[in-house]
Protein backbone atom coordinates (compact mmCIF):
# COMPACT_ATOMS: atom_id res chain seq x y z
CA UNK A 1 0.00 0.00 0.00
CA UNK A 2 1.33 3.43 -0.91
CA UNK A 3 1.36 5.90 1.97
CA UNK A 4 2.66 9.35 2.54
CA UNK A 5 4.17 10.56 5.76
CA UNK A 6 1.78 13.02 7.36
CA UNK A 7 4.40 14.89 9.38
CA UNK A 8 4.77 18.54 8.61
CA UNK A 9 8.07 19.29 6.94
CA UNK A 10 9.61 22.71 6.44
CA UNK A 11 9.52 24.03 2.90
CA UNK A 12 12.85 24.79 1.30
CA UNK A 13 13.64 28.44 1.06
CA UNK A 14 15.99 30.03 -1.36
CA UNK A 15 18.64 32.36 -0.04
CA UNK A 16 19.18 30.47 3.25
CA UNK A 17 18.60 33.48 5.46
CA UNK A 18 19.86 32.87 8.99
CA UNK A 19 17.16 33.20 11.62
CA UNK A 20 14.36 33.33 9.04
CA UNK A 21 10.99 31.85 10.01
CA UNK A 22 10.31 28.39 8.66
CA UNK A 23 7.44 27.92 6.27
CA UNK A 24 5.47 24.69 6.60
CA UNK A 25 4.09 22.60 3.78
CA UNK A 26 0.53 21.39 4.15
CA UNK A 27 0.35 17.71 4.98
CA UNK A 28 -2.09 15.07 3.81
CA UNK A 29 -3.40 12.64 6.39
CA UNK A 30 -2.84 8.94 5.93
CA UNK A 31 -6.62 8.39 5.99
CA UNK A 32 -7.26 10.99 3.26
CA UNK A 33 -4.60 9.45 1.04
CA UNK A 34 -5.96 5.93 1.65
CA UNK A 35 -9.51 7.02 0.75
CA UNK A 36 -8.21 8.71 -2.40
CA UNK A 37 -6.30 5.60 -3.43
CA UNK A 38 -9.25 3.28 -2.71
CA UNK A 39 -11.48 5.49 -4.86
CA UNK A 40 -8.99 5.57 -7.74
CA UNK A 41 -8.11 1.87 -7.87
CA UNK A 42 -10.96 -0.63 -7.58
CA UNK A 43 -8.63 -3.65 -7.53
CA UNK A 44 -6.69 -2.09 -4.67
CA UNK A 45 -9.98 -1.64 -2.79
CA UNK A 46 -10.82 -5.32 -3.31
CA UNK A 47 -7.41 -6.47 -2.05
CA UNK A 48 -7.58 -4.00 0.84
CA UNK A 49 -10.94 -5.48 1.90
CA UNK A 50 -9.70 -9.06 1.51
CA UNK A 51 -6.86 -8.30 3.91
CA UNK A 52 -9.28 -6.51 6.24
CA UNK A 53 -11.67 -9.44 6.36
CA UNK A 54 -8.76 -11.71 7.28
CA UNK A 55 -8.18 -9.43 10.29
CA UNK A 56 -11.76 -10.01 11.48
CA UNK A 57 -10.75 -13.58 12.36
CA UNK A 58 -8.24 -12.30 14.92
CA UNK A 59 -9.94 -10.91 18.05
CA UNK A 60 -6.79 -8.95 18.93
CA UNK A 61 -6.74 -7.19 15.57
CA UNK A 62 -10.45 -7.02 14.68
CA UNK A 63 -10.46 -3.21 14.88
CA UNK A 64 -8.13 -2.98 11.87
CA UNK A 65 -10.55 -5.00 9.75
CA UNK A 66 -13.55 -2.91 10.80
CA UNK A 67 -11.76 0.36 10.15
CA UNK A 68 -10.65 -0.84 6.72
CA UNK A 69 -14.26 -1.66 5.86
CA UNK A 70 -15.16 1.82 7.04
CA UNK A 71 -12.43 3.31 4.78
CA UNK A 72 -13.88 1.53 1.75
CA UNK A 73 -17.40 2.67 2.65
CA UNK A 74 -16.08 6.22 2.96
CA UNK A 75 -14.33 5.95 -0.42
CA UNK A 76 -17.42 4.65 -2.22
CA UNK A 77 -20.03 7.19 -1.29
CA UNK A 78 -19.47 8.10 2.34
CA UNK A 79 -20.93 6.49 5.43
CA UNK A 80 -24.24 8.40 5.33
CA UNK A 81 -24.95 7.36 1.74
CA UNK A 82 -23.83 3.77 2.34
CA UNK A 83 -26.03 3.56 5.44
CA UNK A 84 -29.03 4.81 3.44
CA UNK A 85 -28.37 2.28 0.65
CA UNK A 86 -27.90 -0.48 3.21
CA UNK A 87 -31.13 0.42 4.99
CA UNK A 88 -29.54 1.12 8.37
CA UNK A 89 -29.08 4.31 10.33
CA UNK A 90 -25.89 6.27 9.93
CA UNK A 91 -25.24 6.07 13.67
CA UNK A 92 -25.64 2.28 13.63
CA UNK A 93 -23.16 2.05 10.76
CA UNK A 94 -20.64 4.26 12.55
CA UNK A 95 -20.94 2.09 15.68
CA UNK A 96 -20.69 -1.15 13.69
CA UNK A 97 -17.55 -0.03 11.87
CA UNK A 98 -15.83 1.46 14.91
CA UNK A 99 -12.78 -0.21 16.52
CA UNK A 100 -15.05 -1.90 19.07
CA UNK A 101 -17.87 -2.50 16.61
CA UNK A 102 -19.58 -5.82 16.08
CA UNK A 103 -21.51 -5.62 12.82
CA UNK A 104 -24.20 -8.18 12.14
CA UNK A 105 -23.93 -10.34 9.07
CA UNK A 106 -26.85 -8.33 7.64
CA UNK A 107 -24.91 -5.08 8.09
CA UNK A 108 -21.70 -6.52 6.67
CA UNK A 109 -23.48 -7.88 3.59
CA UNK A 110 -25.41 -4.63 3.07
CA UNK A 111 -22.26 -2.51 3.25
CA UNK A 112 -20.40 -4.79 0.84
CA UNK A 113 -23.34 -4.74 -1.59
CA UNK A 114 -23.51 -0.94 -1.38
CA UNK A 115 -19.87 -0.64 -2.46
CA UNK A 116 -20.35 -3.18 -5.26
CA UNK A 117 -18.69 -6.15 -3.56
CA UNK A 118 -19.78 -9.40 -1.96
CA UNK A 119 -18.61 -11.82 0.66
CA UNK A 120 -17.00 -15.05 -0.52
CA UNK A 121 -15.53 -18.10 1.13
CA UNK A 122 -12.30 -19.92 0.39
CA UNK A 123 -10.64 -22.82 2.18
CA UNK A 124 -7.81 -22.30 4.63
CA UNK A 125 -4.61 -24.10 3.73
CA UNK A 126 -4.09 -25.79 7.09
CA UNK A 127 -7.56 -27.31 7.49
CA UNK A 128 -7.78 -31.03 6.78
CA UNK A 129 -11.05 -32.57 5.67
CA UNK A 130 -12.03 -35.76 7.52
CA UNK A 131 -13.16 -38.65 5.39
Amino acid sequence: MKTQVSERQPARRSGGEAGAKKEWKASVSHLEETIKELRADRQFAVEYLKAALDELDDPDNRAAGLLALRDVAEAYGGLAAIAAQAGISRDALYRSLSPKGNPTLKTLLAVLKSVGMRLSVEPENHVQVRT
